[in-house]
């Protein structure tokens, strides 16, 4: 700040020191002056200079370091309060300007909670035909039409489901409910979610679950389930996937290993990254790249950790690691 104030100030420091020399200059050219009552005239005028340099320098920078230091949080309260004109122009184009934002923001933020409740709402109506739909196909005779219209339902049912954790993502705090969670019941519920398509696909699963329950929030582990069954489904065929849980230390842990494709190397540390669809199988244009982005996300929101280990044409394996029960304080408090 020093450095930056005697720079501001330069052209009155120089005129100063013009001034000085131009007094000394007189005195040495002129025969009837003397000298050395100049020179301790100039002596004294420079330590006074410097004195009062010193005096402006807090005086001058108080509101400018103020204005350096502040977080650009859009509260005005830490900013020092002008003192001369220029201050007091420079406030108050701050205040105008950050008023101007406050509302601007607030403005968007009314706007993205319509558009929010509107899709929610727009979601919600097409789950209702949606489950009318789904018991008319349950009434339907097996046959391979069937089986199709099923998994193409199946195929609309997982994307408005996407969506929708999509748009409640940013409100998550606001639904959570931590309670031990059965995770029997939830994974089943989710391979009979999927069962049509496995079906299909001839695949089958092996449940081998040692920790019984997990705590946690039931319905957004449900979701983080259910893209990794999703995946693991849509890219295995004739082959078993194998959920297992156990606990390892004071943590418990879930395993979802499917022998499918697998990822390859390169995509292992992109493959959480919104929008990324695989380089292996770029001309898949089913896939979003937002399935595992919202997983990441959703984990992370729940504390648990999330590891991959993969290699191509021999699977898969996805460890969910749940937090201890005394870590719980900080998801609720987020």
């Amino acid at each position: 700040m020093i450095k930056n104030f005697l720079k501001e100030r330069r052209s009155w420091i120089v005129l100063f020191i013009c001034l000085q020399f131009l007094v000394l200059f007189s005195g040495y050219i002129d025969s009837a002056i003397s000298f050395m009552p100049l020179l301790y005239i100039v002596f004294l005028s420079t330590l006074i200079f410097v004195i009062f340099l010193c005096f402006r320098f807090h005086k001058e920078t108080k509101f400018y370091t103020a204005l350096a230091e502040w977080e650009n949080d859009l509260d005005l309260t830490n900013i020092a309060e002008a003192e001369s004109p220029f201050e007091k122009i420079i406030e108050d184009s701050i205040v105008n300007q950050t008023e101007l934002l406050k509302q601007t923001v607030s403005n968007n933020w009314v706007s993205v909670e319509q558009e929010k409740d509107e899709l929610l709402s727009w979601i919600h109506e097409v789950k209702t035909p949606l489950t009318a739909m789904h018991l008319m196909i349950d009434r339907l005779e097996e046959s391979p039409i069937k089986a199709q219209i099923s998994l193409e339902w199946l195929r609309i049912h997982l994307l408005l489901d996407s969506q929708l954790h999509q748009k409640r993502l940013p409100f998550m705090k606001n639904d959570l409910y931590i309670e031990e969670t059965d995770l029997k019941s939830l994974l089943f519920k989710e391979i009979k979610t999927l069962q049509t398509w496995c079906m299909q696909k001839r695949i089958g699963f092996e449940v081998e679950l040692e920790a019984a329950s997990v705590l946690t929030d039931a319905k957004w582990l449900a979701f983080i389930i259910r893209q990794l069954l999703t995946n693991a489904v849509k890219y295995s065929e004739e082959s078993d996937i194998v959920l297992r849980s156990f606990i390892e230390g004071d943590r418990s842990k879930l395993m979802v290993q499917d022998f499918g494709r697998g990822i390859d190397k390169k995509d292992l540390p992109r493959i959480f990254d919104k929008g990324f669809t695989s380089t292996t199988a770029h001309h898949d244009n089913a896939s979003t790249g937002m399935g595992l982005y919202l997983t990441k996300k959703i984990s992370e929101s729940l504390l648990i950790h999330i590891d991959v280990l993969s290699e191509p044409g021999v699977g898969t394996i996805f460890t969910l690691t749940f937090p201890r029960k005394n870590e719980f304080g900080a998801i609720l408090g987020m």
